[in-house]
């Protein structure tokens, strides 16, 4: 045995016992006559005392010749600290080192392994297992195992049975590139990585399975943004003979549960918020509504005068920023600056100050009496001391910049509490979107979402207005799931391949197979699949999912620490009849 206790387990009741432990060297402070090592593993530190009086001499000798990071075991007795450290859960006690082996020598690390290290990202990245060691990291990666947990624990409970799905599949049209393996096997033939297990989990329901679940990995091949990864995990779900209503209670149920669980954070139901809805008042299909800000539209108000920004402009709409009229000239002009950067793509803002005396100051008194201005504050709720910030155009696009005006303004702010958790249900999307470069519809969730009941029909006159049986849920302006109910009718299956453009033959050659189990009684299914790198992150009170990651990869999918993905040799490209050309 290489330890009785761990580094986080010795207190004031263990003192004259004697114990072994084991662990890193996390720093060492030698005063000649006495020294003091902090010996630190997963549990927490111990302080270990050498001391030349009581500690054999071979033993002192060999303490001098530690370093950091050195991997020792040490016997010795517990006793009593003279300076005693509040801080630390062993810091009444400290040993009395009498036995030292050193089990592995190490380099000098290339940061500190500290809470508050000297490492940038790329260089810990890099060194990821010794990243791992430090506290915020080993945390997260732990609470991460709790929310693991409390899923499964829930979800069995409530008579899920966790299935597991292939990861060497067939490549489908999902939305995204799927990763491609070659198989040596069946040569000029590849397998994909599964995007989800879309497919699987519904033929599970055709097999009666009844209520699925798995913790399982993702893959897409698509250009990464600032906070997605190549591999994902999802908690995928799938349940028969249920409609929408029955889904949302489930999960809606799953996600106070984990809230309650892992951050005692209790929330009795959770709002409801069509598409169309989230859209018009915050511009996107994802809103944080821990604060308010709500858009204003100001077309009736603002579009009957001589501005002709605003006449030509699709939609004028605005918000109030709480307390904002306070802002200087400098300051509003950075995010007149702000708005206009290609990231947000806006040609400028109109601002409008509301004085505590109710009356206004606007960047566009020219144009604007006291009473225009007066409808402005109305319609976006501003009070006296707001900021009114107003943004025209074509309608998406608009909202788009008004939106992320407003989560940059909550910032700034302060709105944005971690520790705050406003769930949200957003219900009844587009079943279908039109793609300008293709100039056909695509589904915006996937193929087998089926429309709500009674609105098949508008698929052959009016595609763009049927609303889909979907739904997505939403955590602190973050979409932490989604899912449907999906098309459980072959003949309805086909009808949708028809609107979504795939040939009988492409269906066939894609989905044949899910539509062959159709014509043996599938059930009524739905199902949601939540993000849990994400949800993890949001439970965690932060904004990024990387630290959350045991072995992530950087923005531009490599994976810097084994240095992936690599060339292969040219005798594996010849077995599987592979050439590249660059």
């Amino acid at each position: 045995m290489y330890r009785t206790h761990n580094n986080g387990a010795l207190r004031a009741e263990n003192i004259n016992e004697t114990v072994t432990l084991a662990g890193w060297v996390q720093k060492s402070r030698d005063k000649g006559f006495m020294i003091w090592v902090d010996l630190r593993d997963r549990y927490g530190i111990t302080q270990l005392i050498f001391d030349e009086e009581r500690t054999p001499k071979a033993v002192m000798d060999l303490a001098k010749t530690m370093g950091r990071e050195f991997v020792i075991q040490v016997t010795g007795k517990v006793i009593e600290r003279e300076s005693k450290n509040p801080k630390m859960p062993t810091g009444d006690v400290e040993l009395l080192v009498e036995k030292l082996e050193i089990l592995n020598e190490a380099k000098t690390p290339p940061f500190t392994i500290e809470d508050a290290t000297d490492g940038g990202e790329d260089l810990r990245m890099k060194y990821r297992y010794l990243d791992i060691r430090r506290n915020p990291v080993k945390e997260k990666l732990i609470f991460r195992h709790k929310v693991s947990i409390a899923v499964r624990n829930y979800l069995s409970e409530q008579g899920f049975i966790e299935v597991e799905t292939p990861y060497l599949i067939k490549s489908t049209p999902e939305g995204a590139r799927d990763f491609v393996v070659p198989s040596r096997m069946n040569e000029g033939q590849f397998y994909a990585l599964p995007q989800s297990p879309q497919t699987f989990k519904q033929l599970l329901m055709v097999g009666g399975m009844d209520k699925y679940f798995q913790i399982v990995k993702c893959f897409r091949d698509e250009d990464l943004r600032a906070d997605r990864q190549p591999e994902f995990t999802q908690i995928d779900c799938e349940m028969a003979f249920v409609e929408q209503e029955d889904i949302l209670n489930i999960f809606e149920g799953l996600t106070k549960h984990l809230l309650k669980e892992v951050v005692s954070f209790e929330i009795e139901s959770f709002p409801r918020m069509t598409y169309d809805e989230a859209m018009a008042k915050y511009g996107n299909d994802k809103p944080d509504i821990r604060f308010g800000m709500e858009f204003g539209e100001l077309n009736a108000v603002a579009q009957h005068k001589d501005f002709n920004v605003f006449n030509s402009a699709e939609l004028v709409v605005g918000i109030a920023v709480p307390g904002g009229a306070s802002y200087t000239r400098k300051e509003i002009d950075k995010l007149i600056d702000w708005v206009k950067r290609p990231q947000v793509g806006a040609l400028g803002m109109v601002y409008v100050k509301c004085n505590e005396d109710g009356s206004f100051k606007s960047s566009v008194d020219k144009f604007y009496d006291q009473e225009d201005l007066a409808k402005w504050a109305e319609a976006t709720s501003a009070q006296p001391g707001d900021l009114i910030c107003v943004l025209s155009g074509e309608t998406s696009k608009t909202r788009a910049q008004l939106s992320a005006l407003r989560m940059e303004l909550a910032t700034q702010l302060g709105l944005r509490k971690s520790d705050e958790f406003a769930p949200l249900w957003v219900v009844d999307f587009p079943l279908l979107e039109w793609d300008e470069e293709t100039e056909r519809y695509h589904a915006m969730h996937h193929p087998f979402t089926s429309p709500k009941p009674g609105q098949m029909e508008l698929l052959d006159t009016k595609p763009g207005e049927v609303k889909a049986n979907a739904y997505d849920l939403v955590l602190n302006g973050n979409e932490i799931g989604g899912g449907s109910i999906r098309i459980h009718d072959k003949e309805i299956q086909s009808k949708m391949f028809d609107y979504l453009g795939f040939t009988k033959e492409e269906a066939q050659a894609q989905f044949g197979f899910l539509m062959d189990a159709f014509q043996y009684g599938a059930p009524p299914h739905g199902g949601l699949a939540f993000g849990l790198d994400r949800l993890v992150a949001i439970l965690g009170g932060q904004e990024t999912i990387r630290d959350f990651i045991a072995f992530p990869k950087n923005n531009a999918g490599r994976d810097v620490m084994i240095d992936a993905p690599a060339k292969i040799d040219a005798a594996q490209l010849e077995e599987l009849n592979l050439k590249i050309t660059l």
